[in-house]
């Protein structure tokens, strides 16, 4: 297993295949297959990737742990600038075909309707991480400081599952699905993060609690 994960044929293949959406978007725009209402359908499908991107990567952590595979860890990154690519495709979506480019609209727009103003908020949050993103930055920012900006994935999930369900209004059950894995995964992350504080904390504790050798 450790030799596929670390072969850069794999990394190759993931990426081709976190193409995949956009490849059947182009696919079905040259064969009419959009829909009657072809701006709509390419902001849900690229909203709903940006939604399965973030769930991906935040997967990789756990993962990573309850498999005993480390390597998992070459992944996360890639996956979290797909989750950020289709965010694109679907602000820009959003920005020239249904408001024209017209940033006085998109900025009246984003202030009067809840859902857009909670989609902007994750699409705010995810592009310091975007940016962020290179063995650079982390050197520059150092890993603790790096690490803790990159826990706002979790929010900007939390944020594209509002939006998704504040959007659709009546079939919510994708939007509940994906809070649910979103939850399952946050919960992972804080049960971790005081499990290690608990094992931390004891170990420090520990040497001041031991009992007194005979022999001293």
């Amino acid at each position: 297993m450790r030799a596929l994960l670390t072969s850069k044929w794999t990394k190759a293949a993931v990426f081709i295949l976190c193409l995949i959406p956009l490849g059947g978007l182009v696919w079905r725009g040259f064969h009419n297959g959009l829909g009657a209402n072809p701006v709509e359908f390419i902001q849900l499908t690229t909203g709903r990737w940006t939604l399965r991107f973030l769930v991906f990567t935040l997967c990789v952590t756990p993962f990573r742990k309850l498999l005993n595979l480390p390597d998992l860890i070459r992944f996360r990154r890639m996956l979290g600038l797909f989750a950020f690519f289709y965010l694109c495709l679907h602000f820009l979506t959003y920005l020239g075909p249904d408001q024209s480019f017209d940033l006085s609209a998109m900025w009246k727009d984003v202030a009067k309707r809840p859902f857009i103003t909670v989609g902007f908020l994750g699409f705010l949050l995810l592009l310091p991480l975007a940016i962020t993103s290179t063995a650079g930055w982390i050197r520059r920012l150092g890993g603790k400081r790096w690490q803790a900006l990159h826990r706002l994935i979790y929010f900007a999930a939390v944020c594209g599952v509002i939006h998704y369900y504040w959007k659709v209004k009546s079939d919510v059950r994708l939007p509940l699905f994906y809070g649910a894995l979103v939850a399952i995964l946050l919960l992972w992350r804080l049960g971790d993060w005081f499990f290690k504080r608990r094992s931390s904390a004891g170990a420090k504790l520990s040497p001041q609690h031991a009992p007194a050798n005979p022999a001293q």
